[in-house]
């Protein structure tokens, strides 16, 4: 309920004087009280005080802050202290009221916790702890926990956000969306685990990049950088898109030995050089051609193969004269630069090499008929020897015949 209008009685009053003891009292003048004062309706005669110099005592208990500037522009807003909702059923709260403007900007509910807010003498706030040794120190025994709440009262979308950290991790937390932890620290991690320069440049494990992306390891065993898709829809990815107005290169560079190479595409083709060796160790052009500037090496180990069989090189001899063989250019070079050979549907067809690519012939195929057919040629070569220099023997027999004839 609402409280009810009480005068102040005064309990000394000079008996020469007659008061009306329920009327408004008016000092005009300071007031000074040597003892303690008690105001309300329920203050009572013989007021046990304790330590308290200053005591509010009814049932709904405040204290207003009423300015009564009106000229120019002195601040005029009133200001109210309020202890306890006045209505059934409210909060048992401390709260400092904007009268003025209906708001109440500051509450401390009953049964708040020691040092819910402290402020020490060095101005460091803690937050649950009375001994703060940062400009905030938040406490807590679980996950302490800071809240960004957009609200959508100023019509943009709601969302909030964590900030928090435990034994386990400083992490965000996206509670709208599930939440979610975008961003995780573990506890040891070390030093300049993610470092933002002033230029922008990102350090991963330095404090000094000189580079946009820095990434600095001294582990040995594990991998520096790995890039994995986890999804589970099939097709190409693009894990590193490397895009610029000029030519674009990567450097692999051995600081023990200080050999490097670069990995380009000058000039719009692909390039593999090691900048301490003159010339060009690999160049591969726009329309399929490949130039290295050594030898071609492939893997033909017998411990690398199986369903070793043993073929007929007679067989691959007769193969090779129903295959056609042709000069011809790609579609894609220009038409002066002519070359010779088969043409991989009919070498697929004839020999059934290389699997379902029809369209493509191996090398090392080419290089296996080619073999076979010289062990074929070599073959037939030494039985004609063979028979040469049988009918040479014949030949030399009848002529020395001959001679005893003569």
């Amino acid at each position: 309920m609402m409280k009810t209008t009480h005068k102040l009685a005064w309990a000394i009053i000079p008996l020469a004087v007659s008061i009306n003891t329920y009327a408004d009292q008016q000092i005009l003048d300071d007031l000074i009280v040597g003892g303690s004062a008690c105001i309300g309706q329920d203050c009572v005669n013989g007021e046990n005080f304790s330590f308290d110099t200053l005591r509010l005592k009814e049932n709904n208990l405040r204290i207003k802050f009423d300015d009564t500037s009106s000229s120019g522009s002195f601040p005029s807003n009133d200001w109210q202290i309020t202890a306890n909702d006045s209505t059934n059923g409210g909060q048992n709260k401390f709260s400092i009221d904007d009268v003025s403007g209906s708001k109440t900007p500051f509450t401390i509910e009953a049964s708040a916790p020691n040092h819910s807010l402290y402020v020490d003498d060095g101005g460091r706030i803690g937050i649950g702890t009375s001994t703060p040794v940062v400009e905030l120190h938040v406490v807590n025994g679980d996950s302490p926990t800071m809240r960004l709440e957009q609200n959508g009262s100023s019509g943009f979308t709601a969302q909030t956000w964590d900030v928090a950290a435990n034994e386990t991790n400083f992490f965000i937390r996206d509670a709208t969306n599930g939440s979610k932890l975008p961003f995780r620290i573990r506890p040891g991690a070390p030093d300049s685990s993610l470092y933002i320069d002033t230029n922008g440049d990102i350090g991963l494990g330095t404090s000094s990049p000189a580079a946009s992306l820095h990434i600095q390891n001294t582990k040995t065993t594990e991998p520096k950088l790995i890039l994995e898709n986890t999804g589970t829809t099939a097709g190409d990815k693009n894990y590193i898109y490397l895009k610029n107005s000029g030519d674009t290169q990567i450097v692999f560079s051995n600081k023990t030995s200080n050999v490097d190479w670069k990995v380009s595409n000058t000039n719009n083709d692909f390039y593999i050089v090691s900048p301490e060796e003159d010339g060009v160790e690999f160049k591969l052009d726009r329309t399929g051609n490949l130039n290295v500037s050594g030898v071609v090496t492939g893997a033909s180990s017998r411990l690398l193969k199986e369903n070793i069989v043993s073929v007929d090189t007679s067989d691959v001899l007769n193969k090779i004269a129903s295959l056609g063989v042709y000069t011809w250019n790609y579609i894609k070079e220009d038409k002066t630069k002519i070359h010779l050979g088969p043409m991989a549907e009919d070498f697929h067809k004839i020999f059934s090499l290389n699997g379902e690519q029809d369209d493509k012939i191996a090398y090392t195929d080419i290089t296996g008929v080619t073999l076979a057919a010289i062990q074929a040629l070599k073959s037939e070569a030494d039985e004609k020897d063979k028979r040469i220099a049988q009918l040479e023997q014949q030949l030399q027999q009848i002529q020395e015949k001959l001679n005893l004839i003569n």
